[in-house]
């Protein structure tokens, strides 16, 4: 039997008591979908969303929508094999109707992006991983968009803590581990400058407009698994770089306590 939370948060959700970043709160400063320039999108997570992965949830980031699955095998890649120390990998996959025109599913493997975008999710997972304590297996997680509305990659990561940290009780259930390997939170999102305002959670609308584009990730205790950015079309200052990681900063704390507040709530048993 699975189990499964449903959490559902507006942006201006008040009760993890979170300190948003100050911004123009005239109306004619609100983005499109009616946000401010610092609010994260509503994030929904269901935990337990599939029959037979010891973790799995769906994610949702606004329109954005992804299942994130986390395996368990009983062993390791040939060149850690006999260390006595464990692995955490991903894949990265986008749905043939997850956008607004069809995507052909790859029959040769991940492409450019996805590769890039796999690589990303692992290192940034295996950033909060004591590998010698959860020994000599693999855990393997599967990140397959099934709508895209921008930030599909750091709200993979997002999810996939959650599937992590799920699939790890199940390994403490069943007897194969005697303490987490888990040492802390870590979540991603994007932020960016658009039309001259710096923004953060970039939906479709506003990434493929920017111009300046950000995705960072960082753990629990604040130190950074990745910034990844670029100028798409202009420049951007030290001073707005600054303000950037700011606002991600700050976002990326508010969504270590949905993911908190997710896997502390007792889980109600489908059906």
């Amino acid at each position: 039997m699975g189990f499964v939370i449903d959490l559902s948060f507006g942006f201006r959700h008040s009760t993890l008591g979170l300190i948003p970043v100050a911004g123009n709160k005239n109306t004619s400063a609100l983005r499109v979908d009616g946000r401010r320039p610092a609010d994260l999108r509503p994030v929904q997570i269901i935990r337990g969303y599939t029959k037979f992965a010891p973790g799995s949830v769906l994610i949702r980031a606004g329109d954005t929508a992804v299942i994130c699955t986390a395996s368990v095998t009983e062993e390791v890649p040939e060149w850690m094999a006999g260390r006595g120390r464990g692995w955490v990998t991903a894949e990265y996959d986008m749905l043939p109707a997850s956008t607004a025109q069809r995507r052909a599913r790859s029959r040769k493997g991940a492409d450019g992006r996805a590769t890039e975008i796999q690589r990303l999710i692992g290192r940034t997972l295996r950033s909060v991983m004591d590998f010698e304590a959860l020994g000599e297996r693999t855990i393997w997680l599967d990140c397959d968009v099934l709508q895209a509305d921008g930030g599909t990659r750091t709200t993979a990561i997002t999810g996939a803590y959650v599937a992590l940290c799920d699939a790890v009780a199940w390994l403490q259930t069943q007897g194969l581990l005697t303490r987490s390997p888990v040492r802390e939170p870590v979540a991603a999102v994007s932020v960016g400058k658009v039309d001259g305002r710096l923004l953060l959670d970039l939906n479709y609308a506003e990434d493929s407009r920017a111009e300046v584009d950000f995705n960072v990730a960082m753990t629990g205790s604040g130190q950074y698994v990745e910034v990844q950015g670029s100028a798409e079309a202009g420049t951007f200052s030290h001073a707005e770089l600054e303000r950037m990681l700011r606002l991600a900063r700050t976002g990326i704390r508010q969504l270590i306590g949905i993911q908190t507040l997710a896997l502390g709530r007792r889980a109600k048993r489908k059906g």
